[in-house]
């Protein structure tokens, strides 16, 4: 590596990919661009073989590392992640990999703690809202949220001069119908699954249970597509119920966020992240977004005041991975 080697390994795990990076010393800065690395979770039988491998493809060991991973942090100490058949234990991946202490974290407290170190130039905002003003005299509440193998949820606390991080599993939570077309949805998912998480709609397989269920609401025979099959003809409008399909999913998320915002007390904005995202975007600057967003009857004026914003940063849990490392260090974020 072209830089002097940190001390502290970054991981970013998800349902699909595991990310590596090391963390840096500058506090305004800390993710050391250079060092990052991508590997499929199917490759490898464990998060400390695919550790290894990065360790042999940067000839970098570090001391320590920070963990983000896509489930719930039991007791901080052990992770199921959700969507992938990996099982961690911190104590037992510290051994393996013969470090001096492995922290294990959720992934969407990582995306939440990159919010206060991004530009201007790493947010894009949807709708006519920019970016808040961060820490400022008075508390303030974010919620930062996103789709990718699963939906993501975090609430973002700002109180007495320093960022705190509400941990949760809020893309479990049931589905909520708001339209007529939602309820036929909900049935339709509801025949399937028993119960109908924002998840089962809101993330990449979302994409395929959408699709089915508008397909069956229509009459219509419906194609074996993927996600990216669905996003594809949705993209070149070749097929009109998958245009169909992510206008549905753009709306969903929008009415999902608003709950949010009511759920969290998240009046300060709502920061959107995940790896679906970037595909998401154009769809939710066409309106469909905003407007279910909004629509939350007596608190509308409200959530008009709301700003929604997406984060185009390439890496918002390995940044936020970062900033929790030198938290841990005693440093204080820029």
């Amino acid at each position: 590596m072209p830089h002097a080697t940190p001390s502290t390994l970054l991981a970013d795990l998800g349902g699909t990919n595991v990310r590596f990076a090391l963390a840096g010393t500058d506090t305004t800065t800390p993710l050391v661009m250079d060092s990052i690395r991508r590997y499929r979770v199917k490759d490898f039988p464990s998060l400390a073989d695919a550790a290894r491998r990065y360790f042999a493809d940067t000839g970098c060991h570090p001391a320590q590392a920070v963990i983000a991973a896509a489930g719930r942090i039991a007791g901080g100490e052990t992770v199921k992640v959700t969507n992938n058949p990996w099982a961690i234990v911190a104590h037992a991946l510290q051994a393996e990999l013969g470090m001096q202490s492995v922290r294990l974290v959720n992934d969407f407290a990582a995306q939440s703690m990159a919010v206060p170190l991004l530009a201007a130039d790493a947010l894009a905002p949807v709708g006519t809202l920019g970016a808040p003003a961060l820490g400022q005299p008075q508390p303030q509440t974010f919620v930062v949220m996103g789709p990718g193998t699963g939906l993501g949820v975090a609430g973002l606390l700002w109180r007495d001069e320093q960022w705190i991080v509400l941990e949760s599993e809020g893309g479990h939570a049931g589905f909520a119908a708001h339209t007529a077309e939602d309820v036929e949805i909900l049935h339709r998912l509801n025949a399937r699954f028993g119960r109908v998480s924002n998840e089962r709609m809101i993330c990449g397989n979302g994409l395929v249970n959408l699709y089915l269920a508008l397909a069956d609401i229509a009459g219509q025979p419906a194609e074996e597509y993927t996600p990216e099959d669905i996003t594809a003809h949705a993209e070149d409008g070749s097929d009109p119920l998958c245009v169909r399909t992510v206008e549905t999913l753009a709306g969903i998320f929008g009415s999902v966020a608003g709950d949010l915002v009511l759920s969290l007390g998240g009046w300060d904005g709502v920061y959107l992240t995940g790896g679906v995202l970037p595909f998401l975007l154009p769809w939710l600057h066409r309106g469909g977004f905003r407007e279910r967003f909004e629509a939350k009857g007596r608190f509308r004026e409200t959530m008009e005041r709301v700003p929604t914003l997406a984060i185009v940063h390439p890496e918002p849990g390995l940044l936020g991975a970062a900033a929790i490392a030198l938290r841990a260090a005693g440093q204080r974020l820029a």
